[in-house]
């Protein structure tokens, strides 16, 4: 009897060895087989003493037990046919899994949050509301806050959920990532093309005739002075070059207009910069200037 407890005690030593060194490294179903294998091989009593050696439930070594006498149904072999391959569109939910590639029955492990939590969908729903945008009668809609915003809100009221959880939902209640649309004011008017037809068919008139044709527009203004602009250049190490700290306008030195004009005919640019306004005076006067600079000459 003596000699019978000591080999136990040492199987299971063993045993906690192994079930250390693997337990880690199994998913749920490989562990449950396992500990079932375990189990078989010391007979009577085996689920007991595995479950004292181990730590792992006795409801757990029975689920594996059970698994380990229904054997694995063999696949069925898929015949390969040529053909054009259908992507399923599942709008953000998650894809079935096969019932033999499962580690857990289905319906088994952890419910949604959605499910246990009764309002987390109301609530995210009262979140977007108020920024939401799209017509009333359309089942489509969509929201200008982020995932992460959104996520946090809900964290702040008091539920436990994840960016991945409320992405799902936003797809389930028909949400959709989409910018802005310009179409409040007018629309495409009947005859928008045919005046820029109009304006082409005079550019190509004006242009066999030889007289002058020119493509006017405002440049992005910049503040004058030293203030930060994006991108580097080349400087010797450890010296950059010297800005304000701040963005604000320098009364002395103004705001800088570029304005660009463009020769169709000669194929030359020509740029007037100044401090004044962006008016229609100012534009006279940049055209006046490339007449006088420019455009006469050539």
């Amino acid at each position: 009897m003596l000699v019978y407890t000591t080999n136990m005690s040492t199987t299971l030593e063993q045993m906690k060895t192994r079930h250390d060194a693997l337990s880690s490294v199994l998913s749920e179903k490989q562990y449950r087989l396992y500990l079932a294998a375990e189990a078989n091989a010391l007979g009577w009593g085996g689920v007991s003493k595995v479950a004292v050696a181990t730590g792992a439930s006795r409801n757990t070594i029975s689920a594996g037990l059970q698994e380990l006498r229904q054997p694995p149904t063999p696949k069925e072999a898929k015949v390969l046919t040529e053909g054009k391959k259908t992507r399923r569109k599942i709008r953000g939910r998650r894809l079935p899994v096969a019932e033999d590639a499962r580690q857990r029955r289905r319906g088994g492990g952890r419910k949604r949050t959605s499910d246990t939590d009764s309002t987390l969908k109301t609530d995210l729903d009262a979140l977007i509301d108020p920024f939401a945008a799209g017509d009333p009668c359309s089942p489509l809609r969509w929201t200008c806050k982020s995932i992460s915003m959104l996520t946090a809100e809900l964290a702040n009221a008091g539920h436990k959920t994840s960016t991945r959880m409320v992405h799902e939902l936003l797809i389930e209640m028909r949400y959709t990532m989409q910018s802005n649309r310009k179409t409040k004011e007018s629309g495409n008017h009947p005859d928008r093309n045919e005046q820029f037809l109009f304006i082409n068919e005079q550019v190509k008139r004006f242009q066999e005739a030889g007289e002058p044709v020119i493509s006017v527009d405002t440049k992005k203004k910049e503040l004058v002075g030293e203030f930060a602009n994006k991108g580097s250049t080349w400087r010797p190490q450890g010296c950059p070059e010297e800005v304000n700290v701040h963005d604000f306008l320098d009364p002395d030195n103004g705001r800088a207009s570029p304005y660009g004009i463009y020769d169709l005919v000669q194929n030359i640019g020509y740029v007037n910069i100044g401090t004044s306004a962006d008016t229609s005076a100012f534009a006279v006067e940049s055209s006046r200037r490339w007449w006088l600079n420019m455009g006469a000459a050539t």
